[in-house]
């Protein structure tokens, strides 16, 4: 299965796994799927049968609300059983409504509060340089998230340490909770902005398996420099009443919106997308 393919199915699994529990953020977990894709099946030095491997690189999701593509992910590469994603939003899963890195084999940082998992990923890429170990970071970043004050000291702070094993990737697809983000806080001009602050900035279609790898495989790409990447995404991608309609970061879909959505994706309505 090539690497569109495999985003295809982790769409399927990320909807069902949130059908299935009753609740989650449909929308902003599927603009994700082609960056997760390639990280976990192209990129990162990783090992799902040695999960704390100290050579390992590292992913965080700081936009850990999307948590539920960090699973589905997690599941298909093998660091848990895929039996696990059935217990999402029931009582005494380890797959709760954000990643707990205590309870879940290959999540790096408990994240939910935004703004969070930038700056810990910052200090897990100065520690590698500290002790001179060659992984790299990676953290994915919502764009809505960009408006906490945190990111914005993280993002200084970096460049100040030469932090070139540390990739941000941006999931712009402007769009926030209740409202395009132009129309609450805007991030323009955010290339200018980053590039002042001393990043190296690369900007690539988020859907795009192509860019994606190529982008990623070129870190670091200046030496010295941590590096962001901005995708360009669609919220709700893959689903046509999703995509880019604000509503839809807390609804779930009912019964004639589930066939819909379940025809555009290529499930079949009997495939347990409902319990």
């Amino acid at each position: 299965m090539d690497l569109q393919e495999k985003a295809k199915e982790l769409r399927k699994i990320i909807f069902k796994t949130i059908c299935n529990g009753g609740g989650g953020h449909i929308p902003g977990s599927l603009s994700i799927a082609e960056i997760l894709t390639v990280l976990y099946c192209k990129i990162m030095n990783i090992d799902p049968k040695n999960p704390d491997d100290p050579r390992r690189d590292r992913f965080i999701l700081s936009k850990g609300h999307a948590c539920v593509a960090l699973y589905a992910i997690l599941a298909e590469r093998g660091f848990f059983d895929k039996e696990h994603l059935d217990t999402f939003g029931q009582r005494g899963t380890i797959l709760g409504g954000h990643p707990d890195m205590h309870k879940i084999p290959g999540v790096e940082a408990t994240t939910g509060a935004l703004g969070h998992g930038f700056p810990f990923g910052v200090g897990m890429a100065l520690a590698a340089k500290l002790d001179k170990k060659d992984y790299q970071v990676f953290i994915l970043l919502g764009d809505g998230e960009c408006q906490e004050g945190s990111v914005w000291e993280a993002a200084m702070f970096a460049p100040q340490y030469k932090l070139d094993n540390l990739t941000v990737i941006l999931d712009y697809n402007k769009y926030q909770a209740l409202d395009k983000l132009a129309k609450i806080v805007s991030l323009e001009p955010l290339v200018d902005k980053w590039k002042a602050f001393g990043w190296e900035v690369r900007e690539v279609d988020g859907h795009n398996i192509s860019q994606l790898q190529e982008v990623f495989e070129s870190v670091p790409s200046v030496c010295g420099k941590p590096n962001l990447v901005i995708t360009h995404t669609i919220k709700g991608k893959g689903i046509s009443f999703m995509e880019n309609v604000p509503i839809w970061h807390y609804r779930l879909p009912n019964e004639e919106e589930m066939k819909i959505a379940c025809k555009e994706l290529g499930l079949n309505e009997v495939d347990g997308v409902l319990r």
